[in-house]
């Protein structure tokens, strides 16, 4: 697939700051916010396919995935009042904000079979980037800021998140379950 300018443009930039090595996750997470920025202060080059909401769930496009599994770039559609379970990722993470607007609440376990405690929750506007990673807390709840409009984010991952087994949370109890989301663009594959 040919990817708008603007896109490959971040491709390109995410690439060569992995190539420069993938320990240094504070450098990595610094110049990632600072390339997905750039890519979110425009919204003129997510195709119309990747942008489609679904009335149900939230749809998770693949838009990029690294041949090196290095990392992955993800569209998530935020249908009217969508969210999604309170959830981990394994592996760094960047949101771009690209149209509408999201809340991410993050938690923190507290122990098997206790409530998990909410750290708060923050609004991610248009322009805005955001980072999670196992090291700077990983656990939140995504949900659309809006019950009547359509919000797109840009999701980069330390991996190739569709494929990776990562976990929710059972708020209440702390519970956990794994799974692996797949994408919305793809059939299921299996987990790595």
């Amino acid at each position: 697939m040919t990817h708008p300018i603007a896109f490959q443009q971040f491709i390109d930039g995410l690439t060569r700051v992995l190539d420069a090595g993938t320990d240094d996750e504070p450098r990595i997470l610094e110049a990632g916010s600072q390339l997905l920025g750039k890519l979110v202060a425009s919204d003129d080059w997510l195709p119309r396919e990747f942008a489609q909401p679904h009335p149900q769930y939230y749809g998770q496009y693949l838009l990029h995935a690294d041949p090196q599994d290095r990392f992955s770039v993800v569209s998530f559609v935020w249908g009217p009042g969508q969210k999604t379970p309170v959830h981990d990722h394994t592996v760094w993470a960047l949101i771009g904000m690209l149209r509408g607007a999201e809340i991410g609440e993050r938690f923190e376990l507290q122990g098997e079979g206790r409530p998990m405690r909410s750290l708060g929750a923050d609004r991610l506007e248009p322009r805005h980037v955001d980072r999670v990673s196992p090291t700077i807390g990983d656990i939140h709840r995504v949900s659309n800021a809006y019950a009547d409009q359509v919000s797109i984010s840009i999701h980069a991952y330390g991996g190739n998140i569709g494929r990776i087994r990562r976990h929710v949370y059972d708020e209440h109890t702390g519970t956990t379950k794994e799974f692996v989301s797949g994408y919305t663009n793809e059939p299921a594959v299996s987990a790595r």
